[in-house]
């Protein structure tokens, strides 16, 4: 982050990969924040769709609009980790994406109740047209292979951007196979971009930001289950039922944010072939973890008698998500970091001890909160012996 007054323009020139104190900036953090409000929007329609008894539709139209926002997300704080140079510009242009990603959000009710994507679309446009201009900047300013990545990256967004008209102009029997088609593409483009030459990302600042939007994304979790809880209490005095679903839900953010935050994994990410599959792979992360808060509003609705599904199917809209978070992170996050096969199996254990909890009723929640509260306890114990042993071994080990 400069301390720098912004300059009205300089060349966008790519930034030290070695780059010390390399930390998010004030403009990062506040794009953040925006895109957590398309992601309470998309949460709230899952939510609703769950307990209307149509998940299968909700979880498709859910998936859809999250990568649309993941995208763009993932898209803009990889080119900053390289290219931001903090001048006026740069921020005009980054406000512009932020006005996108709102304008997105304003559509996603819409895409989700009457599968009109028109807004969304509108919303995605903004945004993509102001990263294809980001890095036509930084080809402007580039030389040989970096200028032809560039190039090659805006090329890639606007043709990716054309494509998804399809959603728009094209029959909806058709949009599932655009959103499967674009969805390929659009993930294809940064690996042709940069065949040839990598961006110069910064392995701490890229790890820096996935943890803040993840602390984002789990404290949007939180409002949205406190918003649930606070509405049944208040409209049908239910504070005996919710109590259990707020106190196992409150403890499985909990362990989400200890078990994501207790690796460094800025450590990994030493190669464009790992970083691509950690980024990646965070689809699963974040969208996981924001469909716990939506899982805990159903739970909520269930339990006052607004739901339109089984108790059985209300559990499982917050035990699922659960389980796949402690299984993303574990494949993508900490397995880096474990030692010996009892501290690989914790996380996969416990996610099919979340499973498991489906199957308890109305305690289902509160039992997959003390599954990954124990979790997170094993964790540390098996890493304290660890230490422990290690440290017994280098005071009786012989000296010279």
């Amino acid at each position: 982050m400069t301390s720098e007054i912004p300059r009205p323009l300089r060349p966008l020139t790519a930034r030290g990969r070695d780059e010390p104190h390399r930390v998010a900036s004030p403009l990062e953090l506040f794009f953040d924040l925006c895109f957590v409000v398309a992601i309470a929007q998309a949460g709230v329609q899952l939510a609703h769709a769950i307990a209307e008894g149509h998940a299968g539709e909700g979880i498709l139209s859910y998936a859809m609009q999250f990568f649309a926002i993941w995208w763009a997300w993932m898209n803009f704080s990889w080119f900053a980790s390289a290219y931001d140079n903090d001048d006026v510009l740069y921020r005009v242009v980054t406000l512009v994406q932020i006005a996108g990603v709102l304008v997105l959000a304003a559509g996603i009710s819409r895409a989700f109740e009457h599968h009109d994507y028109l807004v969304v679309w509108l919303g995605y446009v903004i945004m993509r047209l102001a990263m294809a201009t980001q890095w036509l900047r930084a080809a402007r300013a580039a030389r040989g292979p970096e200028r032809t990545m560039a190039l090659r990256y805006a090329a890639g967004v606007l043709l990716c951007m054309v494509g998804w008209t399809g959603l728009v102009v094209l029959p909806e029997p058709a949009r599932g196979w655009v959103f499967l088609v674009m969805v390929i593409a659009e993930l294809s483009v940064p690996r042709y971009a940069e065949k040839d030459f990598p961006t110069p990302w910064h392995p701490h600042h890229i790890s820096e930001r996935y943890g803040l939007f993840t602390i984002i994304v789990l404290g949007e979790t939180i409002a949205a289950a406190t918003v649930a809880v606070k509405s049944g209490v208040d409209e049908h005095d239910a504070l005996g039922e919710l109590l259990p679903i707020a106190a196992g839900g409150l403890l499985i953010v909990f362990a989400a944010w200890w078990i994501y935050f207790v690796v460094p994994i800025h450590g990994h990410l030493r190669s464009n072939r790992q970083a691509f599959l950690w980024g990646y792979g965070h689809y699963l992360i974040f969208a996981s973890a924001a469909t716990i808060g939506a899982g805990l509003e159903v739970a909520v609705t269930q339990a006052v008698h607004k739901a339109h599904i089984s108790t059985l199917a209300a559990s499982a809209a917050v035990t699922l998500p659960t389980a796949l978070y402690l299984l993303s992170v574990w494949a993508l996050h900490a397995r880096h970091y474990k030692v010996g096969i009892t501290q690989q199996l914790v996380l996969p254990v416990a996610a099919l001890l979340v499973i498991c909890c489906t199957f308890l009723g109305h305690g289902a929640v509160l039992a997959a909160g003390l599954v990954s509260a124990l979790t997170v306890a094993v964790g540390v114990t098996l890493t304290a012996r660890m230490a422990a042993g290690e440290s017994r071994a280098e005071e009786t080990a012989p000296v010279g």
